[in-house]
């Protein structure tokens, strides 16, 4: 069995297609996977270190106003399915599946036309315009929330499953973490997404400064893409380099290790986010992005803080002194903690990727008849 995966663009998109992929190749080693993404996308970085081929398409996402930028985006829109026809004769799938982003919409779209079996899967609660669009043509549409069903006109190809994490997050050693990254210290992770996050990035070196380099604590922080070059800059012109419990990166590519030794994160409330803490029973800090369609980050990490299971800081209201009073909220109060590890907790699934599987299979088995 081959399965083209599409989806990329940020690590939201890609890291569920890499669950998907990852769980397929363990349940069946018969089957071989190959991605279709981006030229500049984060999928460059993630899926090639997972040993998959990955095919690129040049695809543009429109602008929602009006600008010169959407012709450019049109002549992609059409030269794209065109490229993706050329993939699917090569690779020769009997499944697509595509995990969100713009370059689903070529991938997916013309599969359909060929009459492949398509499936997409939704990673957040209120679904993106690719997924919209697609929906009307593939074969089953996956939600990671119940309540997405209302942003759909056609429900009878929906079907809930979760959303997708990789199978590390659930094997993880929590011990062997801490002993590797900060062992006898306390630790904080903090991280503002693949693509970065200018106002975190630039709350947290303030932080880092005014807090983390004179505590008993290892602080790790990745800035994304967006912005690194810029904050190593002021990371070491702060004279924060010269501190061996203070690190700074680009990107951290085995976050679950990361994740399990941490005992304070600071991060973004997007769905993939929220999924891999509750796996973990991670305490939080949110900050959820203003830029996101409907807000819906906020509502995300709204809904945490309203079961005990997170806190949350919008980003008109974060500096480096309300971050400090929040730690030190936590760090003074045990008993919180672990309440927000418990409350969290409710929120993880360990059998998104089995009802993945077999959804997949089924629609496999289906076009076969």
């Amino acid at each position: 069995m081959r399965v083209l995966i599409s989806g990329g663009g940020t690590s939201g998109h890609v890291n569920p297609a890499i669950a998907i992929a990852n769980y397929l190749c363990e349940k069946n080693k018969n089957i071989q996977v190959a991605f279709a993404g981006t030229e500049k996308g984060i999928e460059n970085k993630l899926v090639p270190r997972e040993g998959y081929k990955l095919y690129h398409l040049k695809v543009k996402g429109f602008k929602r106003k009006f600008a010169l930028e959407n012709i450019d985006a049109l002549i992609k829109a059409f030269t794209s399915q065109i490229t993706a026809k050329k993939i699917i004769r090569d690779f020769a799938p009997d499944i697509v599946i595509g995990t969100g982003g713009y370059v689903s919409w070529p991938v997916l779209s013309t599969a359909a036309k060929l009459k492949i079996p398509t499936v997409i899967h939704e990673q957040n609660a209120f679904p993106g315009v690719t997924t919209k669009m697609l929906a009307k043509v593939v074969d089953k549409v996956m939600i990671s929330f119940e309540e997405s069903r209302k942003y759909f006109k056609d429900k009878d190809n929906l079907i809930y499953t979760g959303f997708p994490v990789k199978s590390e997050f659930f094997n993880i050693n929590y011990k062997e973490a801490k002993k590797e990254l900060s062992p006898g210290k306390s630790m904080i992770l903090s991280v503002g997404g693949s693509m970065g996050a200018h106002k975190i990035n630039e709350v947290i070196i303030d932080f880092m400064g005014k807090f983390s380099k004179s505590k008993n604590i290892a602080h790790y922080h990745a800035t994304g893409s967006i912005g690194y070059k810029k904050f190593s800059k002021l990371f070491k012109s702060a004279g924060l380099s010269a501190y061996n419990n203070l690190f700074l990166s680009e990107y951290i590519f085995d976050i679950h290790k990361y994740y399990a030794a941490a005992d304070i994160i600071i991060c973004r409330a997007g769905a993939a986010t929220l999924t891999e803490l509750a796996v973990l029973k991670k305490p939080a800090i949110l900050i959820p992005s203003p830029y996101v369609t409907e807000n819906h980050q906020y509502k995300n990490a709204a809904a945490l803080e309203k079961a005990g299971a997170a806190i949350v800081i919008e980003e008109k209201d974060l500096t480096a002194e309300v971050l400090i009073e929040k730690v030190n909220g936590l760090v003074s109060d045990p008993f919180r903690i672990s309440e927000m590890s418990r409350n969290i907790g409710n929120y993880g699934s360990s059998d998104t990727l089995d009802r993945i599987y077999e959804i997949i299979m089924e629609i496999r088995d289906g076009a076969k008849k």
